[in-house]
């Protein structure tokens, strides 16, 4: 049985524009070292799929300096490995293939190239804002075991204990596992299925749902090709019962990462050996400690050099903590730079970004202060 992979690399771009405006939501630094794109291709690698396409369509530079070859994920084969799938690729015969998609159908219809010569049975499609740990191996046998035409991972939520600043897609199941309802809308109250955007269905059953779609102007999968055909079909919910958090707002990815200061959820997410979750590889010097520096509770990466206090906060690469600055509650990107005798607490800042001496910033977990790539506050 051969799988591959699917990897929608901007699809949800426009949900978190402060971090997207110069890269991908894949390529978004995330828990200190990763990027989003390598939990979505963790998952893959660590359930042997090996033939993975990644479906692109704007800013994703950034995007390919990260991934290059795939050698960090054991990628780079002769045979299968991964491939990026740009916008316009090939001639198309088709209007709607032949623009930059607009969702995840057109998204599809413009990699039919790459899904008809896969050679795979099966395919798993998967986007890049879910940040979880799931075994797709038991996902697929679920799948077969199920006899489905489709099997969509979902995430049991008691939604009344969260804040939705978009549009989800929400699944009805019923006790038989089967999906017999679906629908988006911005969730309230009760406890739903929400959709991880995570699919499995056989290769010839989605080149034919592609083919109906565009014979009938479908635009929306979930919508269209789920919804459409749910008294036709059957379509399975697969329950995920590990930690997950979908990125989709500035606000969510400041609560994602708070939460993996939290030795259980940072378990469950990157501490299973069976299931790692593996990274572009960088060598850089440890971190420099100065006399006086003090930290606590917090992830640092290499190349750090800490001169001042640093609680409750999430430190990526190169970063300079300047003596007599105090940072709290923070996410400070790759090599940005904090001068002397600054107060941050709820900053996010992104790569080279410089605060200089003697600031003092704040905003709140539900609206945390961000400074952008490059800029100097």
């Amino acid at each position: 049985m051969k799988i591959a992979g699917l990897v929608f690399s901007n699809i949800h771009d426009r949900t978190i524009p402060e971090m997207t405006r110069m890269r991908t939501m894949a390529s978004i630094p995330f828990g200190c070292r990763y990027r989003l794109i390598d939990f979505a291709l963790s998952n893959l690698v660590n359930s042997e799929i090996t033939n993975i396409g990644v479906i692109t369509h704007y800013n994703y530079q950034s995007l390919m300096d990260h991934i290059g070859g795939g050698k960090d994920w054991d990628l780079a084969r002769r045979s299968g490995g991964i491939k990026i799938l740009p916008p316009y690729i090939t001639a198309y015969e088709n209007a709607v293939a032949a623009k930059l998609y607009t969702s995840r159908l057109e998204a599809l219809l413009g990699a039919q190239n790459f899904i008809n010569r896969c050679g795979a049975d099966y395919i798993i499609l998967s986007d890049c804002d879910a940040v979880l740990n799931i075994d797709l191996n038991d996902v697929m046998e679920d799948h077969i075991r199920s006899g489905a035409f489709l099997t969509l991972v979902t995430k049991r939520m008691d939604v009344s204990k969260l804040q939705f600043s978009h549009e989800r897609d929400i699944a009805v199941v019923d006790n038989d596992g089967r999906i017999t309802e679906i629908d988006r809308y911005i969730p309230k109250t009760g406890e739903l299925d929400i959709s991880t955007n995570i699919m499995v269905l056989r290769r010839s059953d989605l080149q034919n749902a592609l083919n109906e779609a565009l014979a009938r102007g479908y635009t929306s999968f979930h919508l269209d090709i789920i919804g459409k055909n749910l008294s036709k079909k059957f379509f399975h919910a697969y329950r995920y019962d590990g930690w997950y958090s979908q990125i989709d707002s500035l606000e969510k990815y400041f609560s994602a990462s708070m939460q993996l200061l939290n030795p259980d959820v940072r378990h469950c997410l990157l501490g299973n050996p069976e299931r790692e979750v593996y990274t572009k590889i960088r060598n850089s010097a440890p971190t420099k400690y100065e006399a006086g520096a003090s930290v606590s509770n917090s992830l640092i990466a290499d190349g750090c050099v800490i001169e001042g206090t640093v609680e409750n906060s999430i430190l990526f690469r190169g970063v300079h903590i300047s003596r007599g600055t105090v940072v709290r509650n923070s996410i400070l990107l790759q090599d940005t730079y904090v001068g002397a005798n600054v107060s941050l607490n709820c900053v996010i800042t992104d790569k080279n970004a410089s605060v200089r001496d003697d600031r003092v910033l704040s905003g709140h977990e539900t609206m945390p202060f961000f400074i952008g790539k490059g800029m100097t506050v």
